[in-house]
């Protein structure tokens, strides 16, 4: 009966800690999509993550290739989708640029990355 019960209580444990792990929001997709190249400068770019987003902790970027910074610097989180993360850029010339984004999932745990995407003529 110990041995059962030992044996319940590991995989409770390993349940919920797997559970904690899947609580952080991941980038799902993008518009541009990540490493995309797009024809013409989009007006927008779109960040869908897996968790709903706190949005005084949550911001993205969008730099050049000497690292200014190109976006309107207007990032905000959607008001009608708590998990979109968007930001306005102004036409973009040909080239490459990164993308970086920081966020803060409702429950309060952080994830970053980068990415890049291509602007063609």
């Amino acid at each position: 009966m110990r041995r059962i019960a030992f044996l319940f209580l590991v995989a409770a444990a390993l349940a919920s800690g797997a559970a904690a792990a899947l609580a952080h929001a991941f980038l799902d997709h993008a518009l541009p999509a990540v490493g995309s190249t797009s024809h013409g400068s989009p007006p927008e770019l779109r960040l869908w993550f897996t968790q709903e987003l706190e949005p005084a902790f949550s911001t993205v970027k969008v730099v050049d290739a000497s690292g200014k910074q190109v976006d309107k610097g207007d990032a905000s989180v959607d008001a009608q989708d708590h998990k979109l993360l968007k930001v306005s850029l102004p036409p973009l010339a040909p080239g490459g640029y990164k993308v970086m984004w920081r966020v803060t999932s409702v429950d309060t745990h952080t994830t970053s990355g980068t990415f890049p995407i291509q602007i063609a003529p």
